[in-house]
């Protein structure tokens, strides 16, 4: 949890912790994908810790390390096209029990961050300068009803992002929220992509969940092409993210809270292996 003792600007440079330096991937492959169709897009965590990924673009590492939104976001600076066009197949070997079944969801996602965060520095050249800034969220809580979310039959799961993986959506209309085995970390961070206002967390459910909702309307749309006429919304009629999450016994509620801010200082293609 992100602390909430200041409401100042603070601007440093991201630093690792000795505890932090010590979980970085022993060896790390970088080549261009294979394959450079979305539809091929895998990013999976093997038992022993070991990461793999085929066709991933950077913005998809940067989300996941940084967590911050896919989407254009006020919370990270924007990025080279490259990093969102192109495509890598990267293999990534850990380090012994530094990611292993048994560790808390948390602890398991910080780890697999600070790695990711070490590889994207290391190959991709990213430095990144964050400060913290007070700002308006959706707080992910629970209704007064209670939660009607199903658990999930899958137990031990680090992260595969396959149509029935853990810890990732089935992209859909309207991204429905379609998943085989997700947190709420998950489910926050993935709607976070198209609301107006960051996501936060707060629900304390823990463990992993089911989910299969109707797609509802984005609150943030993409720009369109330069010198193109603005076109009707497709999403038009769907019901609103308030709406589906009420239907799991959800809801958002707006409040103020500290969060970073990244601003990308540099940031190249790899050299490939």
């Amino acid at each position: 949890m992100l602390p909430n003792f200041t409401k100042a600007l603070l601007s440093i440079f991201v630093a690792w912790p000795a505890a932090a330096q010590s979980q970085t991937f022993d060896k790390i492959t970088v080549k261009p994908a294979r394959s450079a169709e979305h539809s091929q897009m895998r990013v999976q965590v093997l038992p022993n810790g070991d990461f793999i990924a085929s066709a991933v673009a950077v913005v998809t590492l940067i989300s996941y390390a940084y967590d911050v939104p896919a989407n254009p976001s006020p919370r990270l600076s924007a990025l080279p096209d490259w990093t969102v066009r192109e495509r890598y197949d990267i293999e990534a070997k850990a380090p012994a029990k530094a990611i292993f079944f048994g560790l808390p969801d948390r602890e398991l996602r910080s780890r697999l961050q600070q790695m990711l965060r070490r590889l994207l520095a290391d190959r991709f050249g990213l430095a990144m300068q964050v400060r913290y800034k007070t700002m308006s969220v959706y707080a992910l809580t629970v209704a007064k009803d209670g939660p009607k979310l199903q658990r999930s039959g899958t137990t031990d799961c680090i992260l595969d992002s396959a149509r029935q993986g853990c810890h990732s959506f089935v992209s859909g209309f309207g991204h429905p929220l379609n998943a085989n085995a997700i947190d709420m970390d998950d489910l926050a961070h993935y709607i976070a992509n198209w609301t107006d206002l960051p996501v936060l967390n707060r629900t304390e459910l823990n463990g992993l969940f089911s989910v299969d909702t109707e797609g509802w309307l984005p609150m943030r749309l993409p720009p369109p092409p330069p010198n193109t006429a603005q076109r009707p919304n497709p999403f038009a009629g769907l019901p609103t993210i308030f709406t589906v999450l009420g239907g799991l016994g959800l809801e958002l509620r707006r409040q103020d809270a500290v969060l970073p801010v990244y601003t990308v200082k540099s940031i190249e293609r790899p050299s490939t292996n």
